[in-house]
């Protein structure tokens, strides 16, 4: 019964001092993982409760690659740290204790810092405990790319094929490729869709994913857009990328052609360049075209077709015919081509008419055209009338001349066409009116000009004071309303030139005189000297001369001083003191020196020559 007892009582011992144990024992808390990029930076805690200081505890951190190998690569036994050299990550970690957190950080992570850390703690009174973390490094892969097929693919094919790959290059963990059509992801279906991808590790770990997507092409396919959606992860999150949208060149037949005018836009003139362009609705570039003109036997076995210079006669109906090459079916469609035209101008009456004065003229204008036409008169470029009639009552010389009748198509720009008619009106020569007919020149040559209207066209003469001008050097030209004639005459002194016009119904004249000027060296005045003996001798001769403001003053200034030498000639004379006299003699008006001088002067704005003597009086008229 005792040793029962005993017994009983030590199993109760050893319960209650495995219960106090368990009580009493470290606890270690730890995240099950950490995620951080690539380069930065990875904090890993280790929290601990224990009832023993850090004095009395020893804190270990290991790293495990896998197989349940573990290695230390730290260890903290009170307040002694221990660091293994060893490892590939010595240079970048630290280990910092702060309210019973141990807190692991290794700087610019590394592929190959992804493992499992684990923190030992083991108390002198409360045992140990561990607990671990695994860190995941994660790394974002390249842009990704896509290329489409270059070749065509027929809906004819009875296989799937190629439509394009994608690629995305490393990345960790391995990039996910999605295919999408106009914004709809495409899933696999045998013969219909099918995706093959490719995956390769490179020598630094990463992964690089190829897609190619394989399809069996319908003619819907032709617009639709296809592009691949990459999903990746980074620390915390994840991320999709896409690439551009390609498009497939898909081949198929034609269903329905079209023919139309590519050029000219809008209505067809004759002289046009037309250019016709046939297509069918499909894409097969296997196909043949073949344009006919029905209304002759014209073939062009292309789909465009270029019609120089045209004509009316190249308005009718065009075909467009395209054939399959690979069931050999054809179809066919036209259309219409309609040129216009404008023919040309024709006045009524014809080219010329010849009028009396006072009479009407009417004329008419037409011209036959498939369009709406408008018609105008013009003459000398100014607008005269509108319509196809012109109406001009009472006709004068001013009426002749050319009238211009201009037809136009107002609907289409350029589309125009003329004629002209030449009217004359009858009558006697008319001398129009010059300017000048009293001409002063000093040139040994004049032009004369006699511009006359009349019909029939005047004959012109030209009489000169010599003598009639021969025909050879009448220059006579024909003009709109008569005749116009040029003579150069040949001037040595005063003369007097007359134009005759004549023709069957009278004549016409109109007298020009000429005056010759005459220039000695580039003097504007002469001095004469005259030696007569009387007073009613004759003037010495003058030359009239052209003269400016500074050769008077010239003049006037040499005036000036003879009439102060002539006063004290004059004196001089009075007092005996010249030729042998001795005492006064008297002087009379009625005598006149032998040595009398005489000075004239002639200016542009008087016709008065002015003579002055020696005694510096001015003197009349009949002395002179």
């Amino acid at each position: 019964m005792a040793v029962r007892d005993s017994a009983s009582l030590l199993v109760g011992l050893v319960v209650l001092l495995h219960t106090w144990r368990a009580w009493a024992a470290v606890e270690v808390n730890m995240k099950d993982k950490v995620e951080v990029n690539l380069g930065e930076k990875a904090q890993i805690p280790c929290l601990y409760t224990s009832d023993d200081g850090i004095g009395g505890l020893t804190i270990e951190w290991f790293y495990e690659k896998g197989l349940g190998v573990k290695k230390r690569f730290f260890q903290q036994a009170g307040l002694m740290k221990t660091v293994d050299n060893s490892t590939h990550f010595t240079e970048r970690i630290s280990v910092n204790h702060s309210n019973n957190t141990m807190m692991l950080t290794i700087r610019d992570v590394k592929l190959e810092d992804q493992l499992d850390y684990i923190c030992a703690v083991k108390g002198l009174t409360d045992g140990s405990g561990e607990g671990r973390t695994k860190l995941r490094v994660f790394v974002k892969p390249e842009p990704p790319t896509i290329e489409g097929v270059q070749n065509g693919i027929s809906v004819n094919e009875e296989v799937t094929s190629l439509v394009g790959s994608c690629e995305v290059k490393n990345g960790y963990p391995r990039p996910n490729i999605t295919w999408y059509k106009d914004n709809m992801p495409l899933r696999i279906n045998k013969n219909e869709v099918e995706v093959e991808s490719t995956v390769t590790t490179q020598s630094s770990g990463l992964f690089s994913v190829k897609s190619e997507l394989k399809k069996k092409i319908v003619k819907e396919d032709k617009d639709a857009l296809f592009y691949c959606e990459v999903t990746y992860f980074v620390a915390g999150s994840t991320m999709m990328s896409e690439t551009r949208q390609i498009n497939v060149n898909v081949l198929y037949p034609s269903t329905a052609v079209k023919i139309w005018v590519e050029s000219p836009k809008g209505k067809i003139k004759e002289g046009d360049s037309i250019e016709l362009h046939c297509k069918g609705d499909g894409n097969n570039p296997s196909s043949l075209f073949l344009i006919k003109y029905l209304k002759g036997n014209a073939n062009w076995e292309n789909d465009t077709v270029l019609l120089e210079n045209v004509t009316r006669q190249n308005s009718g109906v065009y075909e467009c015919i395209s054939t399959n090459t690979e069931n050999f079916e054809d179809i066919s469609n036209n259309t219409e081509v309609f040129v216009n035209y404008l023919d040309p101008a024709v006045v009524m009456p014809n080219n010329v008419m010849v009028m009396a004065k006072g009479n009407e003229l009417k004329a008419t204008c037409n011209a036959l055209s498939s369009l709406q036409t408008k018609t105008a008169w013009f003459k000398n470029g100014q607008e005269v009338s509108e319509g196809h009639t012109l109406i001009l009552k009472n006709v004068t010389f001013d009426t002749a001349g050319v009238y211009k009748c201009v037809v136009t198509v107002p609907e289409i720009e350029g589309m125009t066409t003329s004629s002209s008619l030449r009217v004359h009106v009858e009558g006697q020569p008319e001398i129009m009116e010059t300017p000048l007919t009293v001409i002063e020149t000093f040139d040994k040559t004049v032009e004369l000009v006699c511009d006359v209207r009349g019909y029939p066209a005047p004959t012109i003469t030209w009489i000169v004071s010599d003598g009639m001008v021969p025909d050879s050097d009448n220059h006579m030209t024909t003009t709109d309303y008569g005749t116009k004639s040029v003579v150069m005459v040949d001037v040595t002194s005063n003369a007097t030139a007359v134009c005759n016009a004549s023709n069957e119904h009278g004549t016409d004249m109109r007298t020009f005189n000429i005056k010759a000027k005459t220039i000695i060296n580039t003097t504007t005045a002469v001095i004469t000297t005259n030696y007569s003996t009387t007073a009613t001798a004759s003037p010495p001769k003058t030359i009239k001369k052209e003269s400016n403001g500074f050769i008077i003053a010239v003049l006037i200034v040499c005036v000036l001083l003879l009439a102060i030498l002539g006063s004290v000639l004059y004196f001089l004379y009075k007092k005996g003191k010249i030729c042998g006299r001795a005492g006064k003699q008297d002087l009379t008006r009625e005598k006149s020196s032998k040595d009398n001088i005489v000075v004239e002067m002639k200016s542009d704005n008087t016709e008065e020559a002015i003579l002055l003597g020696v005694n510096g009086e001015k003197q009349p008229p009949n002395d002179q």
